[in-house]
């Protein structure tokens, strides 16, 4: 929903109850007089009061339905019921002065109830909208709630009385409804603040007033009034007054028929003939090509779209504007649609970039999509597997369950072992969606089936998959003993010794496996068993197993195994540095990335590749310094720094690579636990629980570049920190051509269930598409990234907060 839109819904239009919450009492109750005067003071001290609330609906200033009461209460200061209260009355039957009226009694006086006070509320405030969420009633001691229009016990505190506390419970207010943006760190901060305020405000005031907190249901959106069977709200001291009074237009946001029978008109089929022959004049083809640089997320607009239209047979040269042509097709009208179809094979084969773009929730005809598959057929299988995540995500989006995406990517992965237990892996993780379980279902049971049938020189296609289901057998092996080894007590030497033991005792058949099974991370390669005595647990809450598999060709290979952390946000991130490295790479620039392997296997578990690496953190515990640990594995005395040059300028180049990539994809939590470095000077990212903006720590900077990574290139107004500037602009002008690729993936990652994108994928894709800055030429965007390079260095706040998680990291 955009800033300019008001949604909502009309009170008429609700046939539910009218429901609210009695929350609690607040303040100190005043001492009541005892009806029997025989009594002692000491038996006056000794009686707790007992109270409960009383509800009572008033309409136009009269009682309407029977009123209700909360259980009694003796356990306060502060009386709590939290109690919910569902009236006979129905949202739809309120008028716009139903009041809501509060009376708090206690039993606890003998045979009459003794009236403690009563306040009364407006459902309904001055916009005419329904009101939702807490609100704190100040109670007219010895007084019972009035109904009346005119109350005399109204709920809220005079103007002139409110003060900086009135204030604030507004603004927790609309926090609570979500109408202020979370900020955890900021909001604890925030609420210790104002309980100082609260004890500062009683210690002056003193306890003189009484309040009981409701809270009313919310909606979806703001319900407005509407009498049922109105139109519209008449406004009566319109003619009388110079108020600005607001109608609710019942029909804002539907189509306006005198434009929608003009654009009919205008696109009727009669006028095919014409257009063949239009060709755009030099205005319209400046439009024409403002439009087909927009990326794909942008909407076009009702011009636009009849722009592009009226000129799409002269279009069908210009392959970049099919995508755009068939989002202004109204697919509505069968005729329309028909003669979109008939252009579109006849149009330019698009690009598998924009191919992409067509398996996105945009497109829903069955046609366009089967056209975008027919075009990925083009594809070879490396680039194909850069695209496998996200087409697997595309599933979602068909109309079928077995759709021509589906076929496509089995039959594809029966000529490619690699992409058949990737594609395996994908779609079984999904099987855990209640929503699309069938549809991934349904394209696990056509790769299997399809596997099994076939014969060729790798041995028959029963053998083939079972060499596939072997992987989940020992991953199911592998959580066994993570949930054994946490259930050891002692530090993490005796876990070690507990996993070596199981692996070489227990679960030998784990040392040695009966046939070889492909790993999970290379289905290439075949690993034979574990070795236990290179076997380790990392000393992390989790206790990720670190293990060494043999493998088939003599060799060994390390994963991680990690049970208890969803690794598929990881797996998309490191899918993206993979790609942007084979980007880069085409346009001959190798900045030396490390886009190791991740495979979530479940929703909670996964393996990752081991890279033989030192934390940040580790190295300058150890050596003080970047270039004291490079010095001992590179040392050249002719060198820079005392390094080798091809050492450093790795180190360079990655450090340009990954501030360029952490910086597109909005990664956050970076510390120098989180950054590693391999002695032959690859600095490589690790850990992305936090992408597209998101960040626990206070003001992060734009990319992370801690000041030791700057003087290890020896500082700022160095010749190799120069360098480092100029790789990361050249960097980020490559990424940017292929903004539209990136932008496109994450668009079919829309529906998935990673963390950061599911919360709000639109504003995600948005976060995205603002970092590329596509309103900027490559000379402007080179300003633009040293600029960020500048104000990242010289950011000296996130230099404290390293030094906190240092500290926290050491206390672990």
């Amino acid at each position: 929903m955009t800033g300019n839109e008001f949604r909502f819904f009309l009170s008429c239009d609700i046939n539910l109850p009218v429901t609210f919450r009695i929350e609690r009492l607040e303040g100190i109750l005043p001492a009541l007089k005892s009806r029997n005067s025989a009594l002692t003071d000491s038996n006056t001290e000794e009686r707790r009061p007992e109270l409960y609330v009383e509800c009572a609906l008033y309409i136009d200033g009269a009682p309407f339905g029977l009123p209700m009461r909360t259980r009694l209460e003796s356990t306060g200061p502060s009386y709590c019921w939290n109690e919910l209260i569902t009236l006979s009355t129905k949202y739809r039957d309120l008028t716009a002065n139903s009041q809501l009226a509060l009376t708090v009694w206690d039993v606890s006086c003998g045979k009459h109830e003794g009236l403690i006070g009563g306040a009364t509320i407006h459902l309904f405030n001055v916009k005419k909208q329904l009101k939702t969420g807490k609100h704190k009633l100040r109670l007219w001691l010895g007084k019972e709630a009035d109904g009346s229009i005119c109350t005399t016990t109204p709920g809220k505190v005079p103007k002139e009385e409110r003060g900086e506390l009135e204030r604030l419970e507004k603004l927790v207010n609309k926090y609570e409804r979500g109408q202020i943006q979370r900020v955890d760190w900021l909001d604890r901060l925030a609420f210790k603040a104002m309980d100082k305020i609260k004890e500062h405000e009683s210690a002056r005031n003193g306890d003189s007033h009484l309040y009981v907190v409701v809270d009313f249901c919310s909606f979806e959106h703001r319900v407005v009034f509407q009498e049922s069977g109105a139109n519209f709200l008449i406004p009566s001291p319109i003619a009388s007054t110079n108020e600005l009074v607001t109608v609710w237009d019942p029909e804002v946001g539907k189509i306006n028929p005198s434009e929608h029978k003009q654009l009919k008109l205008a696109r009727s089929l009669t006028r095919g003939i014409i257009d063949r022959d239009l060709k755009p004049s030099s205005t319209e083809r400046k439009s024409i090509q403002r439009i087909l640089k927009y990326p794909p997320t942008r909407t076009l607009s009702g011009d636009e779209r009849q722009l592009l239209w009226k000129f799409r047979f002269s279009l069908m040269s210009e392959k970049r504007a099919l995508t755009k042509f068939l989002r202004c097709v109204e697919w509505s009208d069968v005729q329309e649609a028909k003669q979109a179809i008939e252009l579109m094979g006849r149009w330019e084969t698009i690009d598998v970039c924009d191919a992409l773009e067509l398996l996105s929730p945009v497109f829903e005809s069955e046609e366009v999509r089967a056209y975008a598959v027919s075009v990925l057929e083009r594809a070879d299988d490396e680039e194909l597997q850069c695209y496998l995540l996200q087409l697997v995500q595309a599933l979602r989006f068909e109309r079928s369950d077995k759709s021509r995406l589906s076929h496509f990517l089995v039959q594809r992965s029966l000529r490619n072992i690699e992409l058949a237990s990737f594609l395996r892996w994908y779609v079984a993780v999904e099987l855990h969606d209640p929503a699309y379980a069938k549809r991934f279902y349904c394209t696990y049971e056509i790769l299997e089936e399809n596997m099994m049938k076939l014969s060729n020189g790798d041995g028959d296609g029963f053998k083939l998959w079972q060499s596939l289901v072997r992987q989940t057998e020992l991953t199911a092996q592998l959580c066994s003993i993570m949930r054994d080894v946490r259930n050891v007590r002692g530090g993490t030497q005796k876990k070690i010794e507990k996993l070596r033991h199981l692996l070489s005792g227990l679960l030998s058949e784990l040392t040695y496996f009966e046939e070889p099974i492909r790993s999970p991370l290379a289905p290439v390669v075949l690993i034979t068993g574990i070795i236990p005595s290179e076997s380790s647990i990392f000393r992390s809450a989790l206790h990720p197993l670190r293990l060494a598999f043999r493998t088939a060709s003599g060799g060994s290979c390390k994963i991680i195994f990690k049970k208890g952390d969803d690794l598929r946000q990881d797996q998309l991130v490191i899918q993206m540095v993979s790609l942007m490295d084979r980007l880069l790479k085409l346009e001959n620039l190798d900045l030396h990335l490390t886009p190791y392997r991740v495979l979530a296997t479940g929703s909670d578990e996964g393996m990752l590749e081991f890279i033989p690496s030192k934390s940040l953190a580790q190295i300058l515990s150890e050596h003080r310094s970047i270039t004291s640990y490079l010095q001992k594995f590179h040392p050249d005395e002719d060198g820079p720094f005392g390094i080798t040059a091809t050492c450093l300028e790795t180190f360079i180049k990655s450090c340009a690579g990954y501030s360029v990539i952490t910086y597109i994809l909005g990664i956050g939590d970076r510390h120098l636990d989180n950054l590693l470095l391999t002695d032959d000077g690859r600095l490589f990212h690790v850990d992305f629980g936090f992408i597209l903006g998101r960040d626990p720590k206070p003001f992060p900077p734009p990319m992370k570049l801690c000041k030791e990574m700057v003087e290890a290139m020896g500082k700022a107004e160095s010749q190799y920190y120069t360098r480092f500037k100029s790789y990361c602009c050249e960097a980020y002008n490559i990424l940017r051509k292929s903004s539209n690729l990136i932008l496109n993936l994450f668009h079919l990652m829309a529906g998935s269930n990673i963390p950061d994108i599911a919360s709000d994928p639109e504003k995600g894709i948005l976060k995205l598409q603002e970092k590329f800055r596509l309103d900027l030429d490559d000379e402007e965007c080179i300003h633009f990234f040293q600029d960020l390079i500048n104000e990242s260095v010289s950011a000296l706040f996130p230099q404290m907060v390293e030094t906190i998680h240092r500290w926290a990291q050491y206390w672990r």
